[in-house]
């Protein structure tokens, strides 16, 4: 059918950050999926140069994971999970728990990053008012952050196009200087030397609106939907010092950084930096089912714990801890461990490194950046054109190429399944430089 859709079959659908009128009159289809790859409708192979969207960590059609959600909608299809419970959740959580660093040893289920982050604003003012610091209630996010499309997360994310139409909904927000400097960082490999004192910003903004009044910092470990942002060297740990200084929490949005995207399971573990709180979501199921989860250090989850019995939280969404989606989760966590995936970026990283930095002779490439299993390539945005021109001629002609790419704006992003082997991140690079090559 979807091969025969018409015109007016695709109109229906109003599609999420999509140029909708670009993309009706030129569908790009996808009917289905096994491995490292996709086919259309007509039966062209697509590689999949971007894990779906940053979440099919081990690849698609697994049928371990299939078979777990079959069983579980045939067993238990739906429970309730406010004042009740079903035994796959808990499952789930103690697995999860375990892959923590440090005392995150607390989960919260949701069913998406953007839930997951609004989830995570939540806790952290609610933990300080029941700390007794009720004025600590302003939200510090960082220029080109993305922290999903909830009214919490646009308010703290600093991406203009998220923002423009809907202001900021959460008054008491700012934001940090972000990390991305080409004039001293352009081409490199792994983390930039430069810029770790743009951390300092916080202190500006301590002194600006006092660090009685700042509940929490929120950052992604690194900035993937900007168009894959890396810290600097020693930026995160300067963060976390500076956060224990003034008695601000830290929140790592790992939704693209988690589940071995980095070579770890979680970039707290890359950088060595522990948040007190870890928003999470896409490869928590391998994209399978939609879910998140929110993890917690013991002494925030404690601080809810306290005064008569009763919810200590009213917060939570009908799906929290969906039975389909804890089996889910829990056959891609068996998948990672015994295939080794949450550590696999470690030992594919130099080949991607290499593979992906042969592109800075390509035409109109200004930048090539990459750590673990994911990398960025920035064009020059296109003279007298709109912004991302440029990334979208060459997100159509990848497709038409047989890869599948991300852009946003004129970076196009890279971050294949972990299962990809040496010879796939060949052919990807090469039919990107191949592409690159017809773009004026």
């Amino acid at each position: 059918m979807s091969s025969a859709l018409t015109r007016d079959a695709l109109e229906a659908f109003w599609m999420p950050f999509t140029a909708n009128r670009q993309f009706k009159n030129q569908p790009r289809l996808l009917a289905r999926a096994e491995g490292m790859h996709y086919w259309t409708p007509d039966g062209r192979k697509v590689l999949d140069g971007c894990a779906g969207l940053w979440c099919v960590n081990a690849g698609h059609g697994r049928k371990e994971i299939t078979a777990a959600v079959a069983e579980q909608m045939a067993t238990l299809d739906y429970a309730p999970a406010f004042q009740m419970g079903h035994p796959v959740g808990f499952e789930l959580a103690n697995r999860l728990v375990k892959l923590m660093p440090g005392d995150l040893d607390h989960v919260f289920f949701t069913n998406s990053g953007s839930e997951s982050v609004d989830t995570a604003l939540k806790i952290a003012v609610g933990y300080h008012r029941l700390t007794g610091n009720a004025s600590r209630q302003r939200l510090i996010g960082r220029e080109k952050g993305y922290h999903g499309v909830g009214f919490g997360g646009i308010s703290v994310g600093g991406l203009a196009g998220n923002r423009k139409y809907f202001d900021s909904m959460l008054l008491n927000t700012d934001h940090l200087r972000h990390t991305l400097d080409l004039e001293h960082n352009a081409f490199t490999r792994g983390l930039p030397e430069w810029g770790a004192h743009l951390a300092d910003d916080l202190e500006r903004l301590v002194t600006l609106h006092d660090a009685s009044t700042i509940a929490a910092v929120i950052v992604e470990p690194m900035a993937g939907s900007a168009g894959v942002i890396l810290p600097p060297k020693g930026y995160l740990q300067k963060l976390r010092a500076i956060c224990d200084k003034y008695g601000i929490l830290l929140i790592f949005d790992e939704v693209i950084t988690g589940f071995g995207r980095l070579g770890t399971p979680f970039g707290a573990q890359y950088f060595d930096v522990m948040p007190d709180i870890i928003t999470t979501a896409k490869g928590l199921t391998n994209g399978a089912i939609p879910m998140g989860a929110v993890f917690v250090r013991k002494q925030l989850y404690d601080a809810f714990m306290q005064g008569p019995d009763g919810i200590e939280f009213f917060h939570g969404y009908t799906y929290s801890a969906h039975p389909a989606a804890c089996a889910a989760g829990l056959a891609t966590q068996e998948i990672y461990e015994r295939e080794g995936l949450l550590t696999r970026g470690a030992e594919l990283s130099k080949a991607f490194e290499d593979a992906v930095h042969s592109l800075r002779s390509a035409p109109n490439v200004i930048d090539v950046r990459n750590l673990g299993l994911v990398a960025g390539i920035e064009l020059q945005s296109r003279p007298g054109a709109p912004i991302g021109a440029r990334g979208y001629e060459a997100l159509v002609k990848c497709f038409e190429k047989g890869i599948l790419i991300r852009t946003t704006g004129d970076t196009i992003a890279l971050s294949p399944p972990l299962i990809i082997s040496t010879a796939q991140i060949d052919e990807l690079v090469t039919r990107l430089g191949e592409v690159l090559k017809t773009i004026a």
